[in-house]
């Protein structure tokens, strides 16, 4: 081959080599540009999984502790309810004793009347002032029974209130 002939061989193998070159770059970039990418994409998915693993035990804390409050609430509902209960019995206790100790100073009363009318009178005025009694101690003890059922709902309701606030609000990731 004559010097001519290799010159025109290597002008034509020039651009040849050139493009090659040129596909490698491309690809070698291409590569890196995807290894950066695939690495970006784990980095962001072991992040998420972090925030999200945090997140769980993070609600599993919270349950926990809403667990235990509650059992506490339940715990203080029926200490107060036990005390309610208590004053109820009392206050029972008290409106028997005091209709035993009138009805035993009717009866004395009775045996001091001398005619039938006086035992009349004497038992429809016991009658009139029991029934007003009954009237009194029955209200009392609505009222009372109320005051338990309201101050024994009172820890409940404040557990309910917030176990529901802390459920409801958005887990922050």
């Amino acid at each position: 081959m004559t010097s001519k002939a290799q010159n025109t061989a290597k002008a034509a193998a020039k651009p040849i080599e050139d493009a090659v070159a040129a596909g490698k770059q491309t690809i070698e970039e291409a590569v890196k540009a995807s290894s950066e990418g695939y690495e970006q994409a784990v980095a962001m998915g072991k992040e998420q999984v972090e925030n999200a693993s945090k997140a769980m035990f993070r609600s599993y804390g919270e349950v926990a502790e809403l667990n235990k409050q509650g059992v506490e609430a339940f715990m203080m509902a029926g200490n107060i309810w036990a005390k309610g209960y208590e004053d109820l019995g009392k206050a029972y206790f008290s409106f028997a004793q005091d209709t035993a100790e009138r009805g035993a100073e009717v009866a004395k009363e009775i045996m001091k009347a001398k005619t039938v009318q006086d035992v009349i009178s004497v038992q429809t005025d016991f009658a009139k002032k029991r029934f007003d009694q009954v009237v009194a101690d029955s209200t009392k003890m609505s009222e009372l029974s109320v005051k338990v059922a309201t101050e024994t709902m009172q820890p409940l309701q404040k557990q309910f209130d917030s176990a529901v606030s802390t459920l409801v609000k958005p887990a922050a990731l």
